[in-house]
């Protein structure tokens, strides 16, 4: 008889729904958030739980974006995607889910949409201190707080930080660790930001997707990891967005963006003003991007001079000033060019560049 009991409460056990077995409370603090002028959308968290990104952000480009947390129920983030894309509002789409949730007084849930609404739910069982805070273009939420003053601050930093989404949610972020935080302590964070064909050689829209899973002073470390993305993948990223905006006939978010660029250019420059090869990456975005024609043949004169035996400086000099009209001055660069590296393809197609442009002056 005894055993037979065990075995039912097994069996009992065993069939409960997905919903019910809870296994860790994702007691944290996080901000979903959107650009009006490019339309990003994104959430960044922090927490003390391992690998919060795995759990709580979830964003979708044109469409929205979600932070599931507390007791998470992982399922809001797609379906609530879903129900998004379909037209419904912030508050109906956190309504929805929220009704169709046995274990409702458990969750904590923030939605932004594409058009910048937004709405949070904090259910009445989440661990205090828990509270959240909306306004347009964000929602900021957090359970087992050290305090009512950590959303107040994510909300307030939000609002007044300017520029990039990333940077703003980011920054939100740190105001919240300022004012206390998760009360038990620290151990991931993460960002997620969708853009467009924002993603890795635009075949994606994960423009931002970084995570620390497992840190002392997560923070900082997602921080150092933002600021090593935006050298590696942003630059690349945002000239094709100016493309798309151009193309889009959304001037306003070109010039935005070409702005940051060029703002986030001069901040790698005052931090290694000569490294010839950052010299010499900045110089060929700045031509060929067209964003400062006069600048980029400076800066790419600087990186020649300190390291003359680069002969890919030298090809990035001949293009800075072709992109300013001085065709005899590129024609002399990529024939020297040519003469000592017969092989490369690149220098010949240049050349052949540089020559009928030359050609094409009235006479």
């Amino acid at each position: 008889m005894k055993y037979r009991i065990m075995l039912v409460w097994l069996l009992i056990t065993c069939t409960l729904s997905a919903q019910d077995r809870i296994v860790e409370n994702v007691a944290t603090y996080s901000i979903v958030g959107w650009d009006s002028i490019t339309g990003d959308l994104g959430v960044a968290v922090q927490s003390k739980f391992l690998g919060v990104g795995a759990v709580v952000p979830y964003a979708k480009a044109g469409v929205g974006a979600i932070a599931t947390q507390a007791f998470a129920n992982p399922t809001f983030g797609p379906r609530g995607l879903e129900l998004l894309e379909k037209g419904m509002s912030a508050k109906e789409v956190v309504e929805i889910l929220i009704s169709s949730d046995t274990s409702a007084r458990l969750r904590q849930l923030g939605v932004v949409d594409a058009n910048g609404n937004s709405f949070s739910y904090t259910g009445s069982a989440c661990k205090p201190h828990a509270n959240h805070i909306t306004g347009k273009g964000y929602a900021v939420q957090g359970n087992i707080l050290a305090g009512e003053a950590v959303v107040r601050a994510m909300a307030v930093t939000f609002e007044i930080t300017s520029g990039d989404l990333a940077e703003r949610l980011l920054s939100s972020l740190e105001a919240g660790e300022k004012a206390g935080g998760d009360s038990r302590g620290k151990q991931s964070a993460a960002m997620l930001v969708v853009r467009e064909n924002g993603g890795y050689g635009g075949f994606n829209d994960r423009f931002i997707d970084i995570r620390v899973d497992d840190d002392s002073l997560p923070l900082i470390e997602l921080r150092r990891i933002y600021n090593l993305w935006q050298g590696t993948f942003l630059m690349s990223a945002r000239m094709r967005s100016i493309d798309d905006f151009n193309r889009k006939r959304k001037f306003t978010a070109a010039d935005i963006e070409k702005k940051r660029m060029t703002e986030g250019l001069n901040n790698e420059l005052r931090s290694k003003p000569d490294d010839p090869e950052l010299l010499n990456r900045i110089a060929w975005i700045l031509a060929t991007s067209e964003i400062d024609h006069v600048r980029a043949l400076e800066l790419s004169k600087r990186a020649v001079k300190l390291a003359p035996n680069k002969l890919d400086f030298l090809d990035t000099m001949a293009e800075c000033h072709y992109r300013l009209g001085n065709y005899d001055e590129a024609i002399a660069i990529e024939s020297e060019l040519v003469g000592k590296d017969p092989s490369n393809e690149q220098y010949w197609k240049q050349l052949l560049k540089f020559k009928e442009a030359k050609q094409r002056i009235p006479r």
